[in-house]
């Protein structure tokens, strides 16, 4: 990752850590959402305007640029005994999980049933393993990378498998805002990864989608879940038919 994506990288993480959407920013800078869009997502970004965004923001530049400048290569996984930290503790999952999402302590104890200083407690027990990094005033940034996934086969995939995955599929899947697809087709390893590449940037999406309407009211938002796996597989009768 080159270094204007890091600092914008760094940039939105201190957003969410501030609650802080596109919206917000443009109207303390009298600019407009999609001005400000576009120069997140161009890295069009002048010194003195990134001194405007960390002012509105609450953030020291310089804060901002040693962040970036030291910002370290993140794990793609944790370790087994780390999962199975996580898996030992329901209440520990849901924070990672949510972590995960880029959610803030207001978000978490907002929507589960957890008091502040249990909230607080697990994120310090996700700082001594490792998936964070916890700031001052009870912020966080995320120690793993963007293509962080749990490890194949590992506690949190087995607990998936057994509890999560009949659950989530038992449903309908023909609500407002709801689908579900079984695509098939025969791909190089290449165009594999390239898809790879692309859920991991629609799950990217869902949190970015998340940090924007929390401003709306919770009436008006609902917990979605998206389930994806993209994996060498064919339906064991159609199996059977080929020549």
């Amino acid at each position: 990752m080159s270094s204007p994506e890091l600092l914008l990288q760094v940039l939105r993480s201190e957003m969410r850590a501030a609650n802080m959407t596109y919206r917000g920013l443009a109207e303390r800078l009298d600019l407009s959402e999609s001005s400000i869009k576009r120069m997140f997502s161009q890295g069009d970004m002048s010194l003195s305007r990134l001194a405007q965004v960390c002012k509105v923001i609450g953030v020291a530049l310089e804060d901002v640029l040693r962040q970036a400048a030291d910002a370290a290569p993140q794990s793609d996984t944790l370790t087994l005994a780390q999962e199975r930290a996580l898996v030992a503790d329901a209440k520990l999952l849901m924070v990672a999980t949510c972590c995960l999402g880029h959610w803030t302590l207001e978000q978490i104890i907002e929507t589960y049933a957890i008091s502040e200083a249990e909230c607080i407690g697990s994120l310090l027990k996700l700082d001594r393993l490792a998936l964070i990094e916890l700031k001052p005033l009870n912020r966080y940034r995320l120690r793993v990378s963007r293509a962080f996934r749990w490890l194949p086969d590992g506690p949190v995939q087995q607990l998936m498998r057994q509890h999560v995955v009949g659950d989530y599929f038992a449903g309908r899947f023909d609500g407002p805002g709801e689908t579900m697809l079984c695509v098939h087709g025969r791909l190089s390893d290449p165009s594999a990864q390239e898809l790879v590449q692309k859920i991991q940037q629609l799950a990217a999406e869902l949190a970015r989608l998340h940090q924007d309407d929390q401003r709306l009211q919770p009436a008006l938002r609902d917990g979605y879940t998206l389930l994806l796996g993209l994996r060498s597989w064919e339906f064991s009768q159609f199996t059977a038919m080929r020549r």
